[in-house]
């Protein structure tokens, strides 16, 4: 399995002996202010900024007494939390790198580039904008592409020509893709379904914790379609959001992004071998507006195609789920065919998501963008704004993050071997999307 971790040999010297008791030296003040420091700092930091915002806390399972003791009274203290996040800045620069053995320069850069994102977070909180691009770098420590939408019309073209009928293309597959809604009354089955194969098939790759587990619900009125709600100690809360029709190829996506090996595997992984195996506290919070989403959510839609590869996905869906839906497996590889072009669409969302916050174009011409590029109902449109509004450029997250997670497990090898080991990896070791 490839759960094992490398551990120290007994060999070392006594210097080195050290150095992974303490991590690496402090430049200016030798054996006294060590990376464990900076961390614990920066959790509790993360928290009282979570006090201001409600959205920037996704999840934390550590000491009760970490948390905050004080309600908020007041205005928002921007100059205090500034503060302390630049400090934190300077004291883990302080942490001198050519001290810190490989896995400690990754937890190093990853603290580094986290509290970068706070101190961003902090100035979008007082009312600062950045453009799209530079806050996406400071926020996630990825640069975001600059393809023009134009640069997808051939894209479009094609999802044209097969797609008969007369009107604007997204009315037309809008038309064609009801025959692949799941009925209400089906959707509980097809979910626990799908979720319970992607389990399978991750525990096939990687040993998980006996106690992880997660909870399935159904909400409304939400800006995403689903979301992961971690709770610490391997249990995880997924929400599933039936606001708008659920198609079929959503139960394989959400059952893996959310579920496994995504969202909730990500998170029972961080928690068992950097919080658990190895006491690195600063995981036991996820700031959201971090670069740890980027790796999340890239990991999270590779995983798909990580559990599913090749044709496996349509095989089962066509034997299994379809039918279990009451939908006809006969029209599966037409669809599918349609979808695999549009997944290339993705990066328009980016074009799009950065007219539309920079103020190049306003909410009627981002809707008529989404419904052009991304063949968006005019409601879906309408949610997938609000979610530009409410997350701004994490959006980038998703195509870009994927993009790069998958770039990086094909560079291991060509096997399924190798590429669940560099998976693994990066659901067990302290990686940003400037490491990648």
């Amino acid at each position: 399995m490839f759960l094992e971790t490398n551990r120290m040999t007994k060999s070392l010297l006594g210097f080195m002996v050290l150095l992974s008791a303490i991590g690496c030296v402090n430049k200016e003040r030798p054996n006294k202010e060590t990376i464990d420091d900076v961390a614990e700092s920066y959790v509790k930091l993360c928290l009282q900024v979570g006090q201001y915002d409600d959205s920037f806390v996704d999840a934390y399972y550590g000491p009760q007494k970490w948390q905050p003791k004080e309600k908020v009274q007041g205005d928002f203290p921007y100059e205090e939390l500034k503060w302390k996040a630049n400090n934190l800045l300077h004291k883990i620069d302080a942490i001198d790198p050519q001290t810190c053995q490989k896995e400690m320069k990754l937890r190093r850069n990853f603290l580094v580039k986290q509290l970068e994102a706070v101190a961003t977070r902090l100035d979008i909180m007082s009312g600062k904008r950045l453009p799209f691009d530079m806050e996406a770098q400071k926020l996630y420590d990825a640069t975001p592409p600059q393809a023009p939408l134009s640069y997808f019309d051939a894209l479009v073209d094609s999802i044209n020509l097969l797609i008969p009928g007369e009107g604007p293309l997204n009315q037309r597959y809008l038309q064609y893709s009801k025959q692949f809604i799941i009925p209400p009354d089906k959707l509980s089955k097809v979910f626990d379904t799908a979720i319970s194969e992607a389990r399978n098939r991750v525990k096939e790759k990687i040993e998980l914790p006996k106690e992880e587990r997660f909870e399935l619900s159904y909400v409304t009125n939400q800006p995403w379609s689903g979301y992961n709600w971690y709770q610490g100690n391997y249990h995880s809360l997924i929400q599933i959001n039936t606001d708008l029709p659920i198609y079929i190829e959503r139960a394989i996506d959400l059952a893996c992004h959310e579920g496994y090996p995504g969202h909730h595997v990500f998170n029972v992984m961080l928690e068992k071998s950097l919080v658990k195996d190895k006491g690195w506290v600063e995981y036991m919070v996820y700031p959201l507006f971090s670069p740890q989403s980027f790796t999340a959510e890239g990991s999270a839609n590779f995983g798909i195609e990580m559990a599913f590869p090749g044709d496996e996905r349509v095989e089962y869906e066509k034997s299994v789920l379809f039918p279990l839906a009451g939908i006809d497996p006969n029209l599966a590889d037409e669809y599918y065919k349609i979808q695999a072009l549009r997944k290339k669409l993705n990066f328009a969302e980016i074009a799009i998501a950065r007219e539309y916050l920079q103020g190049s174009i306003d909410p009627e011409e981002a809707e008529s963008d989404l419904m052009k590029y991304l063949l968006f109902s005019k409601e879906r449109a309408k949610q997938r704004l609000s979610f530009y509004t409410t997350y701004r450029s994490y959006v980038i997250n998703y195509s870009l993050g994927e993009k790069m997670i998958k770039d990086f497990v094909n560079s291991f090898g060509v096997t399924d071997k190798e590429h669940w080991q560099a998976f693994y990896q990066l659901l067990s070791t302290p990686r940003t999307a400037s490491v990648l």
